[in-house]
């Protein structure tokens, strides 16, 4: 739960970062990413002993969680403002119970019940009230980007175990994966001038977000989903957006709503803790 935790924080700001260098265009920004990512993992890449289609298993798995994702989530910012897009990442923990629900064979009654709390208490701290029209587009394309993350996750959580690897002698084949994906689409529109034509400060951006929050902070996040049931998983995929409001107020000086962050993120908190005291263990 730790490392889940950490990875939370670590996202807080990504919001707000990815809206800045959107402009840029879906399929740059996520090839941009992906590559980052997978240089940083490389290194630790051991693929002996795997056979070809456990391989080809966390090429797809990559793909899904990190290159289709990131394509669909960064492509929601033509629609939607960043506060937006963080409102309808809230539906995440559902599709990973239900995901997890159905690859198992089973019936969570009790992790949906909480996965509900957790999106019940993440809209108090972020509902604004959505006055315009035209959202649409966005909502579904962040709809498909939480099912592949979803997806991705409970599956690398299902099959990493039995690969015999460390999380971070795999990540490279997901990143991978996810860069064949994000290149091939970035690749039929990709000019020299989107990287020449870089500010110093969307340049930072891109390497903070493709070194920091998608190399190390999905390393961390899967190695936690390895380690933790599937209700804490549930929730955690919702951490990162109090957390990312606490950051705005605090750091940044933002208007926050405080009473809704607290009523919010005490709901979260409930969910968390009745998962821990009444849930199964992994």
């Amino acid at each position: 739960m730790l490392l889940l935790l950490l990875v939370s924080v670590l996202w807080a700001l990504s919001f707000g970062l990815t809206a800045q260098v959107s402009g840029l265009g879906a399929p740059f920004v996520t090839a941009a990413r992906t590559l980052l990512a997978a240089l940083v993992f490389l290194p630790f890449l051991r693929v002996g002993g795997l056979k070809p289609r456990q391989i080809l298993g966390f090429l797809g798995i990559g793909a899904l969680q990190f290159g289709l994702m990131y394509l669909l989530y960064i492509a929601s910012f033509r629609w939607l403002q960043s506060s937006e897009v963080a409102l309808f990442t809230i539906f995440t923990p559902l599709f990973v119970t239900l995901v997890g629900d159905l690859l198992e064979g089973r019936r969570s009654w009790f992790f949906l019940v909480v996965a509900s709390i957790a999106v019940l208490g993440t809209g108090i701290c972020v509902w604004t009230g959505l006055g315009r029209t035209g959202l649409l587009w966005g909502f579904l394309l962040m709809q498909g980007a939480n099912f592949c993350f979803a997806l991705g996750q409970v599956l690398y959580r299902r099959v990493a175990p039995a690969s015999g690897k460390s999380d971070h002698q795999l990540m490279g084949l997901l990143y991978l994966g996810a860069s064949a994906v994000a290149v091939a689409m970035a690749a039929p529109s990709f000019h020299w001038h989107q990287v020449l034509g870089l500010t110093l400060r969307q340049g930072w951006v891109l390497v903070y977000l493709g070194v920091v929050a998608s190399g190390l902070g999905f390393f961390l996040f899967n190695a936690g989903a390895r380690r933790t049931d599937l209700g804490t998983l549930a929730i955690f995929n919702n951490m990162k957006i109090p957390l990312a409001i606490l950051a705005s107020g605090l750091i940044f000086h933002e208007p926050v709503a405080w009473s809704r962050l607290m009523v919010g993120g005490s709901v979260i908190a409930l969910a968390l803790g009745l998962n821990a005291v009444l849930g199964e263990r992994p």
